[in-house]
């Protein structure tokens, strides 16, 4: 199948019906699907190619959600790039991939202009809202009319998008999605949950990162429903569509729900037309959880993705109780296991690493046959996350394994401790982190966030975390700071902390 097939039957459905609400503009079913006929024969005649991949490179827009359905038309591979990058990050990802095209937007060429100097091979260069003699192709231009695009017949397993990952070391690999595998989850999540024909979808993650793209876009588009798209998450401005819109839905990551619950701290919403919510990303902290569903009047189903899983593949099942601190299970089609460092699966409680298989992994990282064969071993993607499953089968985030704190030969998981530090009611967020310690290998160390007017001290922090875990669990070192380095996603970065007493 062809990707672009959920927005054509969605067309078929709902032809009249708003697709994507974007600042002033709002474009239906019928009129997205027609400029996406429009471009995608316009991108043929400047001979971009089935199979030529292609930066896709502009801020959250209807014109990328234009651009991205008449890339997947015309066969091409879609490369998406966080439009804030800058010329270090945008040379591995340009070179490695090879793309040969690039779509971008005039207010972000400055880095990749730069990069693109030096590759004659990426001879395509499209920009929306420029004139030719900035050496790009006005996008505006390729928009022509010519009836009907049909899409290339891609097969189910042709890639369609490569996307690279941050990674925790080293430069990000490039994981190749397909048609099937995006379609799938993209339909997989969508019929997951009790959808109402008139609830609006809050588009607030960015879709050039997968989780946006998958849970946000697609399954959206799939659906028939309305998204509410913004540039970029403003919780002042999503703060009165809560209160303002019928019905609602949020796909989240945890940063956007503490802010949101931040701000009804000190104003209290009037209403909540929030039906449900979901968090990804990262581990939503218990706290937060259940601070938001309180203010909110809601729930929020948290689950888990990767990359390379397209993203979504375990979820707290909707209509179901949730479990607060758990994932929920694997959604249907994907298998979960947790094993040791054999490959044999642990007994229920103990933890181990996390391994997923089902429709939406990966077929591979791209160029890289040996990282591919690593981690998709045996059959089985390995996360890299450590995990544990309940005699339900329902599964706990851990740590990352990579993130496991060995103190004195003892395990420390971070997040234990940080879902301790939540509880405070001084603390707004954390990251716990591994520091050297030239007897004990590493120490225990906290950086901390704090409420405005707050003024816990590090001391008290320090005995508030001590009377509730083991004596080798607490941070010996606590650091009080503004705020945490993040992600484009909102995911905090612990591997961007200096710890500095």
């Amino acid at each position: 199948m062809n990707i672009s097939n959920l927005l054509i039957e969605s067309t078929a459905r709902k032809p009249e019906y708003p697709a994507i609400r974007f600042l002033a503009r709002t474009i239906t079913y019928e009129e997205l699907s027609r400029q996406v006929d429009r471009l995608s024969h316009g991108l043929i005649r400047a001979r971009l190619n089935p199979r030529d991949i292609c930066v896709l490179m502009m801020p959250n827009s209807i014109d990328w959600a234009i651009v991205y359905y008449a890339l997947a038309k015309v066969g091409a591979v879609v490369l998406p790039v966080n439009f804030l990058y800058k010329v270090g990050e945008l040379e591995h990802i340009f070179r490695d991939s090879g793309a040969r095209a690039f779509i971008g937007h005039k207010d972000y060429l400055e880095h990749p202009r730069q990069v693109m100097a030096h590759l004659p091979e990426m001879d395509l260069r499209i920009a929306q809202g420029v004139s030719h003699d900035h050496g790009f192709i006005p996008l505006e231009e390729l928009f022509v009319d010519e009836g009907t695009f049909h899409p290339y017949p891609t097969r189910d397993d042709d890639t369609w998008a490569i996307i690279y990952t941050s990674g925790t070391t080293g430069h990000p690999k490039g994981a190749m999605l397909t048609h099937y595998n995006l379609a799938n989850n993209a339909m997989t999540v969508a019929d997951m949950r009790s959808t109402d024909p008139n609830d609006v979808v809050f588009g607030v993650l960015p879709l050039f990162h997968i989780y946006g793209q998958t849970s946000t876009f697609n399954a959206s588009i799939y659906l028939g429903l309305t998204i509410r798209l913004w540039p970029h998450f403003n919780a002042e401005e999503l703060f009165p569509a809560i209160e303002e819109e019928e019905s609602s839905i949020l796909i989240a990551v945890p940063t956007i729900f503490n802010r949101l619950v931040e701000l009804a701290d000190l104003h209290p919403p009037r209403r909540s037309g929030l039906r449900f919510c979901v968090s990804g990303g990262a581990s939503l902290p218990v706290e937060v959880l259940r601070r938001f569903e309180d203010r909110f009047h809601t729930t929020i189903y948290e689950g888990y993705g990767l990359t390379e899983c397209s993203p979504v593949c375990v979820e707290n099942p909707f209509g179901h109780q949730t479990r607060p601190g758990s994932i929920g299970l694997p959604i249907p089609g994907f298998e979960a296991r947790i094993v040791n460092d054999q490959d044999e699966d642990v007994s229920i409680g103990a933890v181990g690493e996390l391994i997923i298989r089902g429709p939406g992994v990966m077929k591979g990282y791209f160029n890289q046959p040996g990282a591919t064969a690593e981690t998709l071993r045996g059959g089985w993607l390995r996360t890299g996350d450590l995990a544990r499953m309940d005699e339900d089968g329902y599964i706990y985030i851990v740590d990352r394994k990579k993130e496991m704190i060995i103190r004195g030969g003892y395990n420390v998981y971070p997040r234990e401790i940080e879902e301790i530090l939540y509880t405070h009611p001084d603390v707004v967020e954390t990251a716990v982190i591994g520091v050297p310690h030239l007897d004990l290998g590493e120490e225990v160390a906290a950086v901390v966030v704090l409420r405005q007017g707050a003024r816990a001290t590090p001391e008290e922090l320090r005995q508030f975390v001590k009377e509730r875990a083991a004596p080798y669990k607490y941070p010996r070192r606590i650091r009080l700071v503004k705020e945490l380095p993040k992600s484009h996603t909102g995911k905090i970065l612990k591997r961007a902390i200096r710890f500095e007493d």
